[in-house]
């Protein structure tokens, strides 16, 4: 009996002790900015964080003339740009995915295939110059793997189905490269379907090829990458696709009415119907319409400049007076704004279906403050607490969520 009464209390003792320890969790809210940025930090060295959407392989493409055999300097800390492997890791990045990028104009003139085979050699060289930091990924289980080797991972998704041309069996070519997500249009309409940058709509949405090229991405187990198409496509592809769909990298339209890149509440809703993801990007005019309005007036400025003294963007004359013009005039908007934008989304529809895409070399000098490059996740991580976000709720935003779905699409990939 006695025996029995010890145990009891014991259990009991347990008990309220997970209760004290539950009740008494850190309420980050109540801390310091300083302390709170500390926490971020740990958090960020001891959590995998995978980004949806950087264009670093362009960068390349432009340093090294387009020459593949030309070996990129990424490993050491660079001027220009948002990402190089010192960053990354004062950041905690640790999975940003390399978009494999084609321009609309390549519609036109052809040579996408070739365009997109150079700069996956361009992203392989990084990891086959320095094998003992960087590594591929073509898994969510490589991504782990290396994480847990102390390595970078780069996996690979294509930016433009321009990149397989007419021809369906290029998406197995390209899955069987690496490439991972492909996202479906860029700045024009294409032969998949209609893009929200073109006032064509050509197709009124998903053309027919489109619909069998969605099909093929389930059958492959690839990511359909719903950012840059109307929203038509989009609720097209959303009929069409068995698997979970995924914003690679798009904003809330919410904060910017009327902006069709952006996803709407509807649409966010449909992603989370589906078991997806939306993965916030952080170009200043994704985030907030008052920065948006300033850029394109400083934008139409410019361009009216341009032509009335016959210069391109590239002429040092112009570099020089678009830098005089813009030093005073130049709109900004805070890190606390993308940190807004995921609070959103998760209001709408849960902390499940919520992620990060930078577009990192994408968005120009248009970042928002403290958010600026690689070495600056702490910062976002930070605001998140401040909002009253959990340990546990910003590992799934970093990287849980993402897992979870990229699996969901394997596995209905595997079912056929």
């Amino acid at each position: 009996m006695k025996k029995n009464m010890i145990l009891a209390l014991a259990a009991l003792c347990m008990w309220a002790c997970g209760q004290s320890t539950e009740q008494n969790e850190t309420d980050y809210t109540q801390l310091s900015d300083e302390e709170r940025l500390e926490i971020a930090h740990e958090i960020a060295n001891s959590t995998i964080i995978v980004d949806g959407h950087m264009d670093l392989p362009l960068r390349i493409y432009s340093q090294t003339d387009g020459n593949p055999e030309l070996t990129y300097d990424f490993i050491n800390r660079q001027a220009e740009g948002n990402i190089d492997y010192v960053r990354a890791r004062e950041g905690g990045v640790d999975a940003p995915f390399m978009a494999i990028y084609i321009p609309a104009s390549y519609q036109e003139t052809g040579g996408a295939i070739g365009l997109a085979d150079t700069l996956i050699m361009m992203v392989e060289k990084l990891a086959s110059s320095w094998p003992d930091k960087i590594a591929m990924a073509y898994s969510p289980q490589d991504i782990k793997d290396n994480f847990e080797k102390g390595l970078l991972s780069l996996p690979m998704g294509i930016e433009n189905a321009a990149a397989i041309e007419d021809d369906l069996s290029n998406l197995e070519y390209f899955f069987e490269k690496g490439i991972r997500y492909m996202t479906l249009t860029h700045g024009k309409d294409n032969l998949v379907g209609d893009s929200s940058y073109d006032d064509s709509e050509t197709h009124g949405g998903l053309s027919d090829f489109g619909k069998e090229v969605v099909k093929e991405m389930n059958r492959l187990g690839m990511i359909i990458d719903v950012s840059h198409i109307t929203d038509k496509t989009f609720f097209d592809v959303a009929e069409v696709s068995k698997a979970p769909i995924v914003a690679t990298h798009s904003s809330v339209r919410n904060f910017t009415p009327g902006f069709e890149r952006n996803v709407s509440d509807e649409i966010i809703k449909k992603i989370a119907e589906k078991d997806g993801l939306v993965m916030i990007t952080f170009g200043g005019s994704f985030l907030d319409q008052a920065y948006a309005d300033a850029n394109a007036e400083i934008r139409a400025h410019i361009v009216r400049w341009l032509e009335e003294n016959n210069l391109t963007y590239r002429d040092a004359e112009a570099q020089e007076y678009i830098r005089q013009y813009s030093a005073d005039k130049k709109p900004s908007v805070h890190v606390s704004k993308v940190a807004e934008h995921i609070d959103h989304v998760i209001k709408l529809v849960g902390i499940d279906h919520v992620g990060l895409g930078s577009d990192f070399d994408g968005v120009g000098d248009t970042l928002p403050e403290g958010l600026k490059d690689a070495s600056m996740y702490p910062n976002l991580i930070a605001e998140l607490l401040k909002l009253g976000y959990s340990k546990e709720e910003i590992e799934k935003i970093c990287s849980d969520n993402f897992f979870r779905v990229w699996e969901k699409i394997l596995s209905v990939a595997e079912e056929g």
